[in-house]
């Protein structure tokens, strides 16, 4: 028979929902919980986890790309460890904190406390899928946060402290910000604000945090000066990173809206070409000024064209994605210059990119949404934006933004300032690592591996005379030694000199 002739179309589950009073959704072993559900959305979001769990090793290789290699590995660790810490904190209680179907207007209840209860009954965030597919889902959002906002540790932050820190943020911050952005009984929800896939709760949330935390850390040894060297080590690892997460961000924003619809299709489109225009954009500002096709410049301007348009990917129709790629490119790329203004350290520019791309794109939504674009789900109603003649959005918008940046920025200082109090006592607790453990670097003094095998090598080839000359000066002149071996990791390229090195050796 046919499907429109008969009603039942395709995207249609084979039962509606009917058992209310069970909070997991029925009895598995009586009923088939899966007949609630379409399994063309279930595969789409399970996809779409799985692209966004992609982009937090894309987070790491590009940050490494951005640091000096005496701290590379240190930066790809960090990202992957807020992936496992966040996760676990996700089950204990972040998942019940932000999307409790209990929840009220700042922060949820803990009726799902290490996931009790969360099977399959419909989500908070869509009547599509169930709880459990949610839940995972939204756990990748709350990790690739944590690892962009610990991104501002570079080159300086102590290991132990930032893994605390991870578990505190989540909950402290990121949680509350989520819950009120996202569950329908959150106050952003609930008076309209319009963030589809996160410029507030993500982007704006970590960046604020980052600039925190380039605060709470101090400059870097040489901040100002010719000493410390601005140029990234590996821009291979930048391209690398960046196409980790130009192919999650698909996962990211399409996977928003939580069903394989054309609302979904619609978000990949605008995300892609936001992307390309923002690394067009960037790359021809950089020109004007320095005559070179950068590619860290093309790369930082893909990624501030997605930051921009993950806001509104949900509610503008594709040609708006143009202006958000050239907004971003222009606004992020001016932004950089903004941490000499504001005299922080912010490493790799997490602020620029993440908090006023977030910025940018949250109030660009309130222009360019549009409520057929919403409506391409089926179900969701809004009354748009500018282009629907809805002007009170902007204001709506700018609550949003400057709400939840300001409670991360204030709140990071806090939760940082306890953890450093506590280092006086503790030493473990101290956020920052000593001027000589800065020279050594992180990977050395933290982790006691290197990104590359060269840095070792420049130790196992040394003579027996090099050796005990060396000693006995590290006895009198410690800087000194910090110095040198900050140069065998920093200076160190050529492969002639590393075969001359061996051939020594032998």
């Amino acid at each position: 028979m046919d499907p429109v002739v008969s009603g039942q179309f395709p995207t249609t589950p084979l039962e509606d929902f009917k058992n209310l009073t069970d909070p997991t959704g029925g009895d598995s072993l009586t009923y088939n919980l899966n007949v609630f559900y379409n399994p063309g959305d279930i595969a789409w979001m399970i996809t779409s986890t799985a692209l966004v769990l992609l982009m937090i090793p894309g987070v790491g290789f590009f940050y490494s790309g951005l640091a000096r290699r005496k701290s590379a590995l240190s930066l790809l660790w960090l990202s992957v460890m807020a992936t496992a810490v966040v996760s676990f904190q996700w089950f204990f209680w972040g998942y019940s904190l932000t999307f409790s179907h209990k929840a009220g207007k700042f922060i949820g209840a803990l009726d799902n406390f290490g996931l009790m209860d969360v099977l399959g009954a419909p989500s908070v965030g869509s009547p599509r899928i169930p709880d459990l597919l949610f839940c995972v889902y939204q756990g990748m959002f709350a990790a690739i946060t944590v690892a962009l906002a610990v991104g501002a540790v570079a080159e300086r932050g102590r290991m132990l402290p930032c893994i605390i820190y991870m578990f505190v943020w989540s909950t402290v911050i990121y949680d509350p910000i989520a819950c009120w952005t996202w569950n329908p009984k959150g106050w952003v929800f609930k008076r309209g604000g319009l963030d589809f896939a996160g410029g507030t709760p993500v982007h704006i949330a970590s960046g604020c945090a980052a600039l925190a935390y380039s605060y709470m850390l101090g400059k870097r040894r040489g901040h100002g000066t010719q000493e410390l060297n601005y140029r990234p080590h590996n821009v291979t690892h930048i391209v690398i990173g960046t196409v980790f997460l130009w192919v999650g961000w698909f996962g990211f924003n399409a996977g928003s809206a939580l069903s394989a619809n054309l609302r979904a299709v619609m978000a990949a489109v605008v995300t892609n070409l936001a992307a390309c225009v923002g690394g067009i954009t960037w790359c021809l500002v950089d020109y004007r000024l320095e005559r070179k096709w950068s590619t860290v410049g093309f790369c930082s301007g893909v990624i501030a064209g997605l930051v921009a348009i993950t806001p509104g990917s949900g509610y503008v129709p594709a040609w708006a994605a143009v202006v958000f790629g050239v907004c971003g490119g222009v606004c992020c790329n001016y932004a950089t210059k903004l941490k000499y203004f504001l005299r922080a350290d912010d490493a790799l520019d997490i602020f620029a990119v993440h908090a006023i791309g977030g910025f940018v794109g949250n109030i660009l939504t309130a222009f360019f949404a549009a409520d057929y674009i919403a409506h391409l789900d089926g179900y969701t109603i809004i009354p748009g934006g500018w282009l629907n003649h809805h002007w009170v959005q902007l204001g709506y918008q700018l609550a949003d933004s400057l709400a939840g940046g300001s409670y991360s920025f204030v709140g990071t200082c806090v939760i940082l300032g306890c953890l450093d109090w506590l280092g006086k006592f503790m030493p473990i607790f101290k956020l920052r690592a000593t001027e000589e453990e800065e020279i050594l670097g992180i990977d050395d003094v933290e982790i006691g591996e290197f990104a590359y095998d060269y840095v070792e090598l420049t130790r196992d080839v040394k003579t027996p005379d090099d050796v005990d000359g060396m000693s006995a000066h590290s006895l009198e002149h410690p800087e000194a030694m910090a110095g040198r071996h900050e140069k065998n990791q920093d200076s160190v390229d050529s492969s002639n000199q590393l075969a001359e090195w061996a051939h020594r050796a032998n």
